[in-house]
C-alpha cells in the first residue's frame, strides 16, 4: 500500500502517566496494580464506549485514534474527571494521574501505529499539560468550542519542542471555572451600571518578539488603574478584560458578557526604539466608533501615550472630573519604562501567596527601584511582601515582617500620599496587628481614591470581615465581583470567609470548592475547606484539603494563625481553629 494511501485525518490523543518513574520507584507492585485497574475499570471501557482505538501503548503512556474530534476530547475529559474521584482520598505521591494532549492532524498509519507531526503535535500538547490537565490544538478547539459543555482556557502559541511553529494550545483542568465561558454573575444578561461603564481589552501586540507583549499589557493596566480613579464610571477589572487576551473576540459579546457598554482595543508594536499604538473606543451597544487614533512615538513616550489614551476616553463619553480627579489623572508612578516593566507582573507574582511568587515579585520590585528610586508603587507592593508572609505564615516574627510593610508604604506616601494601593496594603497591616479602626479607615480611603478597582474593593472586603462585619464585607466582595466577573480564585475564598461568619455553610462550601478547583494551589482555599469540611463532619475529605493545604505551604502551623485569621469574632476563630485540628492540620 502506498503512503498516500496510509495517509488520514484523524484525532490524536497522547497521555501518559506523570511522574511514573517515581512512582515506580516507591511502589511498583502497587503503582502497576492501580494502573492496570484504572484501565480495565475505567479507561479502556470509555475509550470503545466514544469510537476510539489503542493505537499503541508503552507501560505509562497511551496513543489514542478517534475519527470524531468532539467524541475524543468528550471521552479524555470523562476519563480525567474518573481518575480524579477514584483518587479522591489517596495520598498525593500514590495518585495516577494522565497528563494529556490532543491534535487533529495528519498521520501515516504503520500497522495499528499512527506517525506523523499530527502525532509529534499531540505527544508536545501532552507535555504541557498538568498532572489531570488537558491540552488540545487550536484545530481542536475549533472544531469542538460549541459543541461541548465544558470550557478551555487560551494559553496562546506554544513553542514546542523539536516543531517548528508555534503551537495555539488550549488547556483544560478539572472543574475548571476560570475561562471567559464560565462566569460568577446569574447566567441572566448582567444590567448595565447607571454610570458610563467600560472594558479596556489588552493591546494586541504585534511585535514579532512576543517578549515585546508587556507593553501592550502594561499600556492597558495603567489606562484601567487610572480610569479606576474616576468615581463617574465604571471600569472593569484586569482579570476579566484579560480573559479575552490572545481570543478572536465578538465586541458586542465582550460587553454582553461583562456588562458594559463601552469597550477600548487596540494594538501595540514595539521595535528599534519606537512604539506604534493604535486605539479605539467603540460604543458596543450600537457598534459605533466614538473615537480611534494612531500614535508613532519613542518608545520612552509610552506614558504620553496612556495619558492622551485616558483623556480621549474622558472627553469622548462626556465625563467631568472633580478637581481631586484631575490631579490623579496627572499623576504618574513612574518616567523608567525599565522600572515599570520589571513592575508590572509583580502583583500576580506577589498574590499567588507561595513563597516562590513572593521572592520573584519581590526580586523584580528591586530592580524596578533600582532604574527609579522614586517609584511610589514599587515601594507600595514591596511593602505588600512583607505583609503577605506574615499573612500566609512565611515570617519567622510577623510582627516584624507587618511592621516592615507599613514602613515600605510610608516611603512610598512621601512620594505620592494619595496612592490608592498604599491605604489599601496600610489597612490590611493595621488590621493584622490589630487596629481594626484604623485599618477600616484606610481600606475606605482607599476606595475614595479609586472606587472602582476592584482589588481595592477586595482588600477592604478582607478587612471588614476581620474586624467584624462580614455583611458589609460581603457587599465590599460583590461590588468587587461586579468590577471583575473572572476573578482569581482568591476572592471566592474572601467571600466565602463572609458567608461562613454569617452561617450560610452551604454557599460557602460551593464557593470554596469552586476556588480550589480553579487554582489547585489556592492555599487558603484548601485551608478553609479543612475547616469548613471537618466542622461540617466530612473529616476525609477535610483531611485531604489540610494535606493539600501543607503541600502548598509546609510553614504554616498554630504560631501562624494570629495573622492569618485576626477576627475580632472569637467564636468564629474558635470554630476555624476546631476544624483544621479535627482535619489534622496541626498534628505532627
Amino acid at each position: 500500500m502506498s503512503e498516500r494511501a496510509q495517509r488520514r485525518l484523524t484525532t490524536i490523543v497522547a497521555a501518559d502517566v506523570a511522574g511514573y518513574s517515581r512512582l515506580i520507584g516507591k511502589d511498583e507492585e502497587g503503582t502497576l496494580g492501580a494502573l492496570r485497574a484504572h484501565r480495565d475499570e475505567l479507561i479502556d471501557p470509555l475509550i470503545i464506549e466514544h469510537g476510539g482505538r489503542i493505537a499503541n501503548t508503552a507501560g505509562d503512556s497511551l496513543l489514542l485514534d478517534f475519527p470524531s474530534v468532539v467524541d475524543a476530547v468528550r471521552c479524555v475529559v470523562a476519563i480525567q474527571e474518573g481518575l480524579r474521584k477514584r483518587n479522591t482520598g489517596i495520598d498525593e505521591e500514590q495518585r495516577i494521574q494522565f497528563r494529556v494532549g490532543i491534535n487533529l492532524g495528519d498521520v501515516v498509519a504503520d500497522g495499528s501505529d499512527l506517525l506523523g507531526d499530527g502525532v509529534n503535535v499531540a505527544a508536545r500538547l501532552e507535555q504541557v499539560a498538568e498532572p489531570g490537565g488537558i491540552c488540545i490544538s487550536g484545530a481542536v478547539h475549533d472544531q469542538v468550542r460549541d459543541r461541548v459543555d465544558f470550557a478551555f482556557e487560551d494559553l496562546g502559541e506554544q513553542e514546542v519542542k523539536n516543531i517548528a511553529r508555534p503551537v495555539r494550545t488550549w488547556r483544560w483542568l478539572p472543574d475548571q471555572a476560570s475561562t471567559v465561558h464560565d462566569t460568577v454573575l446569574p447566567a441572566a444578561p448582567v444590567s448595565l451600571p447607571d454610570k458610563p461603564s467600560i472594558v479596556v481589552l489588552p493591546f494586541e501586540n504585534m511585535s514579532s518578539d512576543p517578549e515585546q507583549g508587556f507593553f501592550g499589557d502594561g499600556l492597558a493596566e495603567d489606562v484601567i488603574t487610572t480610569l479606576s480613579k474616576i468615581a463617574s464610571l465604571f471600569v472593569i477589572a484586569r482579570n476579566s478584560s484579560f480573559a479575552y487576551k490572545g481570543r478572536a473576540i465578538d465586541i458586542r459579546q465582550v460587553a454582553k458578557e461583562l456588562g458594559v457598554k463601552y469597550v477600548l482595543e487596540g494594538s501595540v508594536r514595539a521595535a528599534a526604539g519606537r512604539i506604534r499604538v493604535t486605539a479605539q473606543l467603540i460604543d458596543a451597544v450600537d457598534g459605533h466608533h466614538l473615537w480611534a487614533e494612531r500614535y508613532d512615538r519613542k518608545v520612552e513616550d509610552v506614558f504620553d501615550i496612556q495619558d492622551e489614551i485616558t483623556r480621549e476616553i474622558v472627553t469622548a463619553l462626556r465625563i467631568k472630573l472633580s478637581d481631586g480627579e484631575q490631579a490623579q489623572l496627572m499623576l504618574r508612578g513612574t518616567e523608567s519604562v525599565e522600572a515599570w516593566s520589571h513592575c508590572m507582573p509583580a502583583l500576580d507574582l506577589i498574590m499567588s501567596g507561595t513563597p516562590s511568587g513572593i521572592a520573584e515579585g519581590r526580586r523584580l520590585l528591586e530592580l524596578a527601584l533600582a532604574a527609579d528610586p522614586r517609584y511610589s508603587s514599587a515601594y507600595v507592593l514591596s511593602g505588600f511582601t512583607h505583609v503577605l508572609e506574615a499573612h500566609f505564615g512565611l515570617s519567622d516574627n510577623t510582627q516584624r515582617s507587618l511592621q516592615e510593610g507599613l514602613r515600605w508604604v510610608e516611603r512610598a506616601f512621601k512620594l505620592d500620599p494619595n496612592l490608592a494601593i498604599g491605604h489599601m496594603v496600610a489597612g490590611a497591616a493595621m488590621n493584622l496587628l490589630g487596629d481594626s479602626d484604623q485599618g477600616i479607615k484606610s481600606v475606605f480611603r482607599a476606595i475614595e481614591l479609586s472606587p472602582n478597582d476592584a482589588f481595592i474593593k477586595l482588600g477592604a472586603g478582607r478587612v471588614m470581615i476581620d474586624a467584624g462585619f462580614p455583611a458589609e464585607g460581603e457587599k465590599q466582595l460583590r461590588e468587587a465581583m461586579r468590577l471583575n466577573p473572572y476573578p482569581p480564585a482568591y476572592y471566592f475564598g474572601v467571600l466565602a470567609n463572609a458567608l461562613e461568619m454569617q452561617g450560610k455553610d452551604d454557599e460557602a462550601l460551593e464557593l470554596l470548592q469552586s476556588a480550589v478547583a480553579r487554582d489547585p494551589n489556592y492555599f487558603s482555599g484548601h485551608l478553609r475547606l479543612a475547616s469548613l469540611l471537618a466542622t461540617l463532619k466530612r473529616i476525609d475529605e477535610a483531611r485531604h484539603h489540610a494535606q493539600e493545604a501543607r503541600r502548598i505551604n509546609p510553614r504554616f502551623g498554630r504560631a501562624s494563625i494570629s495573622a492569618y485569621y485576626n477576627t475580632s469574632d472569637k467564636a468564629v476563630l474558635t470554630r476555624f481553629l476546631g476544624g483544621l485540628e479535627a482535619a489534622g492540620l496541626f498534628l505532627d
